[in-house]
């Protein structure tokens, strides 16, 4: 058996977490998505990011086209000083300067603080890290939102991938019903004139009249036209034949292909619902059921399809 083609179906339903470090922080990412009809991205984002909301709206809506998302970012600096460092080079001076004041001078200074030594200007480097560009910012943390991004989409892909196959199922049983009713309905013209025929006989000979075969042909020809629904099924079998296109369809496609089944699923309700009301044979009523039930199926998977 020849396997088939990706579909690239995706759910609108899904989840995807990252994180990333680097001598700027710890950033992590997590994103939600949910069904919607169109596109809404809810940020919630640590104080250092509040700036970047307008870019990382941007990356997720050139990434993720239908959906409700749920976007998490949080990015923990070091700390905003070092560990201080001792000048060893200014100690020396000072105590080099110490010296040349001579012995005599030593009942003033006393012995040595090495306290009020650390205290004196330049004995201790504290160095204060610098401010980091945004861009800089902006090129660690969008990495870190393009990984949670790619999960969250193969995530929404294996999902549609299975709702594409469901959906392939509902197809071919449409399919399936629609060729009964092709063969169903030129049989259902022939049982109505049995029996209106024998209905007239019936009548007729309790009365002792008689009727041309051409008045009954007449009647039998208005029935059929009245229940005429092969152009329905013909369009119905397109809208079905569209359908499978468009679920089959290619990655460029993807933006739009949920809203496009919807509107093919649309058409098909109406095409089903039309050939129901014309056709009074029960065999095709029952089918027309069943497709109409296949067809409900279908609309609710798509409604969650990107």
């Amino acid at each position: 058996m020849t396997q088939q083609a990706p579909r690239n179906v995706r759910s609108m339903t899904g989840q995807g977490h990252a994180s990333d470090s680097s001598e700027l922080g710890i950033a992590s990412i997590e994103i939600r998505t949910v069904n919607s009809r169109g596109f809404k991205c809810v940020q919630r984002l640590g104080e250092s990011l509040v700036t970047f909301e307008s870019r990382i709206e941007a990356l997720v809506r050139s990434r993720v086209h239908r959906g409700t998302i749920h976007l998490n970012a949080s990015l923990k600096r070091p700390s905003v000083e070092e560990i201080p460092s001792v000048n060893t080079e200014a100690i020396k001076a000072y105590l080099e300067t110490f010296r040349t004041i001579g012995p005599e001078h030593q009942d003033i200074l006393g012995p040595i603080d090495y306290g009020l030594l650390l205290s004196l200007p330049g004995v201790l480097n504290t160095k204060k890290l610098e401010r980091t560009d945004d861009d800089l910012i902006w090129s660690f943390l969008e990495n870190a939102i393009s990984q949670a991004i790619e999960n969250l989409n193969d995530m929404r892909l294996a999902e549609g991938e299975r709702m594409a196959e469901s959906l392939d199922q509902d197809c071919h049983q449409v399919e399936c019903l629609l060729k009964e009713i092709n063969v169903i309905t030129p049989r259902s013209v022939e049982v109505y004139r049995q029996r209106l025929q024998g209905k007239i006989e019936r009548t007729l000979e309790e009365q002792g009249l008689q009727v041309s075969s051409i008045d009954l042909l007449r009647e039998v020809q208005i029935y059929a036209d009245r229940v005429d629904i092969q152009e329905e099924v013909v369009r119905l079998d397109s809208h079905l034949k569209m359908f499978g296109a468009a679920l089959q369809g290619s990655d460029e496609q993807k933006k739009s292909k949920g809203r496009k089944l919807d509107f093919i699923l649309q058409e098909m309700f109406r095409e089903i619902n039309t050939i129901g009301s014309k056709a009074s044979d029960s065999e095709i009523s029952a089918r027309v059921v069943d497709i109409k039930c296949a067809v409900e199926r279908m609309r609710e998977l798509v409604q969650n399809i990107e």
